[in-house]
């Protein structure tokens, strides 16, 4: 069966960088597009990348652009976000899913992972 594990969050300051990663299994990993979407406290689900089978293309919400990062190892059926600069808003608990293309998210979510930007 399908899973992704995510894994990385922490706290951090403000201004600092911390990487997630996601593990998954269960499917051809390399095949598939990945991606992230994070939920803050009180607020919907949000995109904020993804990153096709190739490497070749990668998408990004207008808030992280320019600080965060998607990459991912088909080798280690791993998707990464490096997340650089990060501000109080960043603080959300951190979502992996298997989209379906580089716009539309899938129906695998992982566990998530908490991210906490504080001082």
């Amino acid at each position: 069966q399908v899973q992704l594990v995510e894994s990385g969050g922490d706290l951090v300051q403000p201004g600092g960088s911390l990487r997630l990663s996601c593990a998954a299994s269960g499917f051809i990993f390399s095949t598939y597009f990945m991606g992230w979407f994070r939920q803050a406290p009180g607020k919907e689900r949000e995109f904020v990348a993804s990153i096709s089978p190739s490497f070749r293309n990668t998408n990004y919400a207008a808030s992280v652009k320019g600080r965060f990062t998607i990459s991912r190892d088909n080798a280690k059926n791993t998707v990464y976000l490096q997340m650089n600069s990060v501000k109080t808003d960043d603080t959300a608990i951190y979502y992996c899913n298997r989209f379906r293309s580089l716009d539309v998210p899938g129906d695998y979510w992982g566990q998530g992972t908490q991210v906490t930007v504080a001082s």
